[in-house]
């Protein structure tokens, strides 16, 4: 009888989970194969919406849930969550034994679990690598963790390319695709008056979803670069702003507070989340007239 194979899955944000639960679905789904789930970061949050619960709500089993976030939102504070994250995972990885794991993205959580990994001798899939993002730590990480991985799931010819020309072998290199459309194909979306009870708002004539994360490679910009999109977002009439709040990044509580204050100032005009979760999130993007911010869903998801 064939062996099945332990296929382990890392999250560690809401978007990442967003993406990923297809994914997760068709490893959970197949004869062949055991999954095995890992949650850390802003999962596990009160601040951040304690997200491993719409995890848990999607009816997966969660095998390790590790706390590693250090309270703060400086370098500082992100350099010992990872210190965390590397000692916990490795623990983690010693326990569950897996044959592959499996990595999306760029997001800082993903490094030491990468490097764990490496040097456990557990082979690495990652998705969405050879992308190119300025001004951030993602793009450093991203492609470390290209050269840690022995499987590479890209989204477009470009970005194959990309890895290739990093040193990858092309036959290890596939052109995949963006899994979150895959997603959004296949979901049934809130009817416009089932998401205002839901979320208890009302839409307006027009309307804007603002997601701003922190631009992580430079230093204490945070709070003018947002309070100057915030000025501007006050000189728009009759329309309605729904915020999602910024990921657990160097500055990312300034950009929460600044979102918090705002709100309190126009409150029959703005509204603030924690976490939308995924279909709240992708229903507001079906009928909202535009996405202001820096997030990548506003590239991917949005169109």
């Amino acid at each position: 009888m064939r062996k099945k194979r332990k296929i382990c899955i890392f999250t560690g944000t809401r978007a990442e989970y967003g993406l990923l639960s297809h994914i997760i679905e068709k490893v959970k789904n197949h004869k062949n194969l055991i999954l095995q789930l890992i949650v850390t970061g802003t999962h596990l949050s009160k601040e951040f919406g304690n997200t491993y619960q719409e995890i848990e709500d999607d009816g997966f089993k969660i095998d390790k849930k590790i706390k590693i976030l250090e309270s703060g939102d400086t370098d500082m504070s992100t350099i010992k969550s990872m210190s965390n994250g590397l000692i916990k995972f490795s623990n983690a990885l010693k326990s569950l034994k897996p044959d592959i794991v499996v990595l999306l993205g760029d997001r800082f959580e993903i490094l030491p679990m990468a490097s764990a990994s490496m040097i456990m001798k557990i082979p690495i899939a990652h998705i969405h690598g050879g992308e190119s993002t300025e001004g951030l730590i993602d793009e450093a990480i991203r492609h470390s963790v290209t050269k840690m991985s022995h499987l590479h799931f890209v989204t477009t010819e470009k970005y194959r390319n990309t890895v290739i020309q990093l040193g990858e072998e092309t036959n290890r290199v596939f052109n995949f695709g963006a899994p979150g459309i895959e997603k959004i194909k296949r979901m049934i979306f809130y009817k416009k008056e089932e998401l205002e009870t839901l979320l208890k708002i009302k839409f307006n004539k027009r309307n804007f979803m603002i997601t701003y994360h922190p631009v992580t490679l430079e230093n204490l910009t945070s709070k003018s670069d947002f309070s100057k999109l915030l000025d501007s977002l006050k000189k728009i009439k009759n329309c309605n702003f729904i915020f999602t709040k910024a990921n657990a990044d160097p500055d990312g509580k300034i950009i929460n507070k600044l979102i918090d204050s705002f709100v309190r100032k126009f409150p029959n005009t703005s509204y603030v989340f924690d976490s939308l979760g995924q279909k709240k999130y992708f229903s507001c993007l079906k009928y909202v007239d535009g996405v202001v911010g820096n997030s990548s869903s506003g590239i991917i998801e949005a169109p």
